[in-house]
Formats: structure tokens, sequence, C-alpha cells
């Protein structure tokens, strides 16, 4: 069986008929009847399209609670870093998101929108829960929330597809965004496996981009099976966790899977209005935009790391498993703080650049130290012989031996 493309945060498949994206629902995220207009050249304003949510959480919603990313604040919120949201567009009107979305581009033949129309909604909770701003009176924020969003649009819904010409554009969008400056691209969406997507994201990694995808979701009946791009070498593959820490059965298990994030319960900004969407089901593709948050919260902090170093650096700071890694939620839970926080390395085997080279084993004062030691011993030499001539002296003294006189015959008979 062929496989079919599919978001990798819309949850198992939903049956039902046709119709709006409920909201706070776990109705299928389908595309909605509204009518998209295409600005004239000389507009600038920020279409308004896709569902627009209800009221903002009256509480933190948990995965912020669970990452505390605000815990990293000190330092790093992700100044200067882009996000590339490879998606179905990201509203740049939402309070969370009004100035933190650049012009982009929309790719597939969709109407040109500077990727900021999000019928579907759901690359706008993708980007806002990267990049939402803090602040705006919600208890809601992005990870890092000084980071910027530029937002790629290659999905007009949410629908699975098996348009065999997806991977194809996902792979244009990709060298498009790391050629308008993307420091990391998030992929939230499963597709086709081919060698020039494959090509794509090898030529992200190859520039310095780091490269974020979810692990992907299982359908009904559906055995594990690794998913792409994440399963591409080099791709930071992320699977969802619940609120008590534990797999999502949704996620797929896999050995290509290298980190968790919150993939059940999300929320984030609606791109129709000001109010906010809930993904009960949750999926993959939301757990992967908090791994990328927190990617962008490390590059601000080490710029001069790698994709491969910032990699090495999330898994090796995440909450892992007893046991380190599984297949289920590879080397853990990723943790914002000590990301950004840890020193790592040891002595043995310090990353390049880390430590100071190890002194010299020769020292330049060794000669006073031997000329002390043989001091010591001389000095000990003369005390021990002065001690042992004393008794002599006294000795002689007490039979009338004075220094520079020789003994006399009586004096030698003198008992």
């Amino acid at each position: 069986m062929r496989e079919s493309f599919r978001p990798g945060g819309t949850g198992p498949a939903r049956r039902g008929g046709r119709g709006a994206r409920a909201v706070l629902g776990g109705a299928a995220a389908v595309l909605l009847g509204t009518a998209v207009v295409a600005p004239s050249p000389a507009s600038a304003a920020v279409p308004r399209c896709g569902p627009p949510g209800v009221a903002a959480p009256a509480e933190t919603p948990w995965p912020l609670r669970r990452l505390e990313p605000s815990s990293a604040w000190r330092i790093s919120r992700g100044a200067g870093v882009t996000v590339a949201v490879i998606d179905s567009g990201v509203s740049a009107l939402h309070p969370a998101l009004k100035g933190q979305v650049k012009v982009g581009r929309d790719f597939n033949g969709l109407p040109q929108q500077q990727g900021r129309c999000d019928l579907a909604g759901h690359g706008t909770i993708v980007g806002g829960i990267i990049a939402g701003k803090e602040g705006t009176g919600a208890s809601f924020s992005g990870i890092a929330p000084q980071a910027r969003i530029l937002p790629v649009r290659v999905l007009p819904d949410t629908r699975t597809t098996v348009d065999e010409g997806l991977p194809g554009q996902i792979a244009t969008a990709i060298r498009w965004s790391v050629q308008n400056g993307a420091d990391v691209i998030n992929l939230s969406l499963v597709t086709l496996d081919r060698k020039d997507l494959a090509d794509a994201v090898r030529y992200a990694l190859d520039e310095g981009v780091v490269v974020v995808a979810a692990a992907g979701n299982r359908q009904e009946n559906q055995q594990d099976r690794p998913a792409f791009p994440a399963a591409y070498p080099g791709v930071i593959a992320v699977a969802g966790v619940d609120e008590e820490g534990g797999h999502v059965g949704s996620s797929v298990s896999g050995d290509y899977v290298d980190l968790a994030a919150p993939g059940l319960n999300i929320l984030g900004p609606a791109p129709g209005g000001e109010g906010f969407l809930a993904e009960p089901q949750g999926g993959t593709s939301f757990a992967a935009a908090y791994v990328s948050g927190v990617a962008a919260l490390v590059r601000a902090a080490h710029p001069d790391l790698d994709p491969e170093q910032v990699a090495d650096r999330l898994i090796r700071t995440a909450d892992s498993p007893p046991e380190g890694k599984n297949a289920e939620v590879g080397h853990g839970v990723v943790n914002p703080y000590r990301a950004v926080a840890t020193v790592l390395g040891t002595r043995t085997d310090p990353p390049a650049g880390a430590m100071p080279a190890p002194p010299s084993t020769e020292d330049p004062l060794a000669w006073q130290g031997t000329v002390a030691v043989w001091a010591a011993a001389v000095g000990a030499l003369v005390a021990a012989l002065l001690l042992s001539v004393k008794p002599i002296l006294i000795r002689g003294r007490r039979r009338g031996w004075r220094p520079g006189r020789r003994p006399s015959a009586t004096d030698a008979t003198t008992g």
C-alpha cells in the first residue's frame, strides 16, 4: 500500500462527514468553505482566514507547566532565530503572533498570501507553540517568544493525500526556507519518501539548519513504520507524551525517534481571530513544535553549534527514560532549561573548544625543590653530628681536657 500524506498533528484518522473544523472538539480538520481573496499588490493588509477559535484559556496549558520554558528565558528567548514552519500557513494577526510572523511564501499552487493564510488552523497552532509572544493577557506563550516564524504554506488542509507531487513541493519549500534565512525548519507533517525530499533535507543540514519533524501518527490498525521526513538521517524525530509523561498511543514508535514532547490535549492560537483552538487528540505535529521552540532557544544561546551539535545537546539534556532510550520516546522528553544552561563535556572527552588545553607537566621551579631537599638533608646531618659530638666534649672537660693542650704523663695516670 502506498504511503499517504498526513500532518503529524491530526491524531488518528477520524470518521464522519465533511464540514467546518470543530473548535475545542475532536472533529477532523478539513478545509473550511471560506473564500480566499488574494490581496491586490498595493494592499499591505494581512489576510484573515481560518477558524476564529474561542476565548483564551483560564489556566496555563499543561505543556507549559510541564516544560517550564520560562526557566530558560534568563539565558535565551530565541532572539535572532528564524524558524520556518512548512505547513498550512501561519496567521500573522493573532495577538500571540502579531509581529512574530515574517513574509513567507505559498507553494503547491496555492493562492499567494505570503504564507499567512491558514484555512486549517494547523500551522498557526504550530507557529504559536514555537514563538507565541508572552504578556498578551492570555495564559499562553510559545517556547521561544523572541524567535520569528517564516511561514511556508504547502498544505491547503489537513486531509490525507497521496499526491505524488507533494514531496517535491515540500523539498522545494525546504530549499526556499534555507535560502531565506531559516535557522530551524519545523516539519509537522508526514509524506512519501522520495529522493528529492531526502536531498533537500541533507541540503538544509549541510547549510547549518536544524531540521525537526513529527515522528508520525498511527492510523487505525496500522503497524508502526518509519515516517518521512522524520526518519531521514540528521532530522530530529519527535514523538508525543501525555500529561503523565506516558507515550501517546497514536504516536508512531521506532528506532529513529530521538525525543518526545507534549502531544495530547494541545491548545494554540486560532488563525481567524483572537481566540484559541484545542486539539484534544493532539499529535506529533505539536510535539515537534515544542522541540523546534527549544531548538530556537539553543540556537540563540549557542549560535556556533551546528545541527548535529544542537541535536546532541537536546538529546543529552532530555528527561530520559530509565533505560536511557527506547522506541517510544527516544532519549526522553525535551528539557528547555537544561538544553540551554547545561555545560556539556567531561575532562576525558570535552567538546572541541569547551575546555582549555591541559597544562604542561614540566615544573619550571622543580630545581628549587631539589635544592631544598638537599639543604634539608645536609642540615639534618650536621645537626646529628653536633648532637653526637656534644657528649664527647662534656666528658673531655670533666677529665681536664681542653682544646689545644696535650695531656701530660701525670694526666695520663690520674685516675
